[in-house]
């Protein structure tokens, strides 16, 4: 699979799309040009963030992942489909997000968009590590942040016990939140808790650092491979992104900004999951 590249709108640098293989540069403007259909239809201006990485294998999927900004809350949709149509199914999503009310939760569940990451597998690497000052909400607040960012897991700390916790999408009834200390959280060390999430057919694993005592959250991403996320400090918050709005605008050029990019993963713009 090839390299990034960061794409920028000739007119405004803040709406961006980085690329992961061979796409097409068709299939980038495309992506934009609906973008921008969309965000007029509910009236914001950016800014936006897309990531397009296509298959390095002809029956791979390619993953669609979009940021945007909206009465200042983050909302991020992601899709893994075939091919162009990844693209569509993203759009659609993003559009039906933000058609809803901001405290009412868009994603249907079972989720007929997201790939059955729930198999038994062979012990797969950690290969992105994200260290993370965790919000203290409660666990509804909790659980629009897990629609909202379409994840399928979210660590944070409890506003109620003090303790870090995981709301996830769970079950036939939907999102769920398990504790530390009080529901069955074990304590693990990383490569025992990669054992058990692959060898046990899990999509995601929240357990206990047995050194820190911190609340930490494997999951697999799209491609197999895992990501570990862990709760680092203590009273501390995440800083706020504070992106400003921007005039929007479908006409696209390639341009390097690796430091760009990595600033983007680093605050948890783009998030590869």
């Amino acid at each position: 699979m090839g390299g990034l590249e960061v794409w920028s709108s000739g007119m405004d640098p803040d709406f961006v799309v980085t690329t992961q293989g061979a796409v097409p540069a068709a299939e980038v403007t495309r992506a934009v040009r609906g973008l921008g259909r969309i965000l007029r239809r509910h009236g914001l201006d950016g800014p936006v963030r897309v990531r397009l990485r296509w298959p390095g294998a002809e029956d791979g999927p390619t993953l669609v992942q979009v940021s945007v900004r909206a009465l200042g809350k983050a909302i991020r949709v992601q899709v893994a489909g075939p091919g162009r149509f990844a693209t569509t199914f993203a759009l659609e999503r993003l559009d039906l997000r933000l058609g809803c009310e901001p405290e009412v939760a868009s994603r249907p569940w079972p989720d007929p968009a997201r790939p059955v990451l729930a198999v038994v597998s062979e012990p797969r690497e950690i290969v992105r590590r994200k260290d993370c000052r965790l919000r203290v909400a409660t666990a509804a607040n909790a659980a629009l942040v897990l629609d909202a960012m379409d994840y399928d897991a979210h660590l944070y700390t409890d506003a109620d016990t003090g303790t870090d916790a995981v709301v996830c999408w769970s079950g036939p009834l939907g999102a769920r939140c398990r504790r530390q200390y009080r529901d069955a959280v074990p304590a693990l060390l990383e490569d025992e808790a990669a054992e058990r999430l692959c060898l046990g057919g899990l999509p995601y694993l929240f357990f206990t650092d047995p050194g820190t005592r911190r609340g930490r959250l494997l999951y697999r991403r799209f491609d197999g491979d895992l990501t570990l996320v862990a709760a680092i400090g203590s009273d501390e918050r995440p800083r706020d992104r504070g992106l400003q709005p921007r005039v929007l605008s479908a006409t696209c050029v390639r341009r390097t900004q690796t430091e760009a990019l990595t600033e983007w993963f680093a605050e948890g713009v783009i998030a590869d999951r």
